[in-house]
């Protein structure tokens, strides 16, 4: 069909996930630029309903789409025994995507420079002064969009070379029961009471939402994704043999591939084109959260663009992904036990320390000691052999969006 003519914006952001969403929001919330959001129509591109979680204290802006939170926070040991901390002055918060799309399409469509565009995008392609953006909407038109700065959230048909990958992938039910099971003030981040794969570990994740309602996940962290049968079934077992919940029903499920690697991730794909979220490296290699850091990542491009700035920060320092890449290849070499490994960690450290140390916002001083009570004799190797490890390029089948 005819194209249509191009339209204007000092901002393109690609995609309508956690990312793209979260950098719409922080762009209209500090009026820093006209912005158009390109998000795929309705179809196999668009993606189901999915859950986001992160910690943080205070008021952040998102409190409209925060569907439930946790002062109270708990771990399962592999040896069974709980571990529970309160991470003041942090919650444990859960954002809904029907929710967070509700709160910036509307500041969206508030905003004098804001615009939602539901279209499939074809290229990106640097033009003078910026970048332009063929799309094509439902109807099949085509319709060419520019601007000063194209912002990708799109993920990565293949990873970056690196020298370890792993994958979080899981699968989660919104479970009801028959009887009050769950206690809704405290939220289970890891419970190793679960067979452990042969390589790498699993753990079973509980988010209370009311005494007999909850997201109940299966994660694991390993080199390959499950079958659906295969995570049905170890849910079913976590459910019924690890919780004791007794008769409930599967309201809703979820699914998803995260990946955990120390691949340098490029954030510039053009001299306008900038990637973000896990596409730009914002997902924390040796856990696989990414929220928080994409909520950072936001709040730091819309002001470097309301000051003029052209430098994208980077979504981790340099020392946080170095240890990062040192915890990820022991945990892939074997050298340390994973469940054994977290559960000292939230043991040994206080949780508002350990919580500002997993979002790289902790001293040099504060890491020091954290290292001291990790395996300082296996972290040595693997800090060792690292430099001497080659990176090889793996394709990644993604699925679902990021939990966490």
């Amino acid at each position: 069909m005819t194209p249509r003519p191009a339209k204007d914006s000092d901002v393109i952001v690609i995609g309508g996930g956690a990312a793209g969403l979260s950098l719409a929001h922080r762009l209209t919330e500090k009026g820093a630029a006209t912005v158009t959001v390109v998000e795929p129509p309705d179809g196999p591109l668009r993606p189901a309903e999915r859950t986001w979680c992160y910690w943080d204290a205070g008021v952040d802006g998102l409190e409209e789409a925060v569907s439930a939170s946790w002062s109270v926070l708990r771990l399962h040991g592999a040896d069974r025994r709980p571990v529970v901390v309160g991470p003041a002055p942090f919650t444990y918060r859960m954002v809904r995507s029907a929710d967070f799309e509700r709160l910036v399409h509307g500041r969206l469509a508030r905003s004098d420079g804001g615009r939602l565009l539901r279209a499939t995008v074809e290229s990106v392609r640097g033009v003078p002064g910026g970048a332009e953006v063929r799309c094509t909407l439902p109807g099949g038109w085509s319709l060419t969009l520019r601007a000063r700065r194209v912002f990708d959230s799109r993920p990565l048909p293949v990873l970056p070379p690196a020298r370890t990958r792993l994958l979080q992938h899981f699968r989660g039910w919104f479970v009801r029961t028959d009887t009050d099971r769950f206690d809704p003030s405290v939220a289970d981040l890891m419970d190793f009471r679960v067979p452990q794969p042969a390589h790498g570990l699993a753990f079973g994740y509980v988010l209370p939402l009311a005494p007999d309602r909850a997201l109940v996940e299966y994660t694991e962290f390993s080199g390959n994704a499950l079958t659906t049968e295969a995570y049905e079934s170890a849910l079913g077992h976590y459910c019924r043999d690890v919780l004791g919940l007794g008769a409930l029903s599967v309201e809703r499920a979820e699914q998803g591939i995260i990946p955990m690697t120390d691949a340098r991730f490029p954030r510039r794909a053009g001299p306008a084109h900038f990637r973000v979220g896990t596409a730009g490296g914002a997902t924390r290699a040796a856990t696989g959260y990414t929220f928080a850091a994409v909520q950072r990542q936001s709040r730091a491009i819309a002001a470097a663009l309301r000051d003029g700035r052209t430098t994208i920060p980077a979504p981790h320092g340099r020392r946080a992904s170095a240890m990062d890449a040192v915890l990820l290849r022991a945990l892939d070499t074997g050298r340390i036990d994973g469940p054994r490994f977290f559960t000292d960690l939230f043991r040994r450290i206080p949780a508002e320390r350990l919580l500002r140390f997993l979002d790289g916002a902790t001293s040099l001083r504060e890491e020091w000691g954290i290292g001291l009570r990790t395996p300082v004799l296996p972290m040595l190797r693997t800090a060792a052999e690292l430099p001497f490890v080659p990176r090889r390029s793996q394709p990644f089948a993604r699925t679902g969006d990021n939990h966490r």
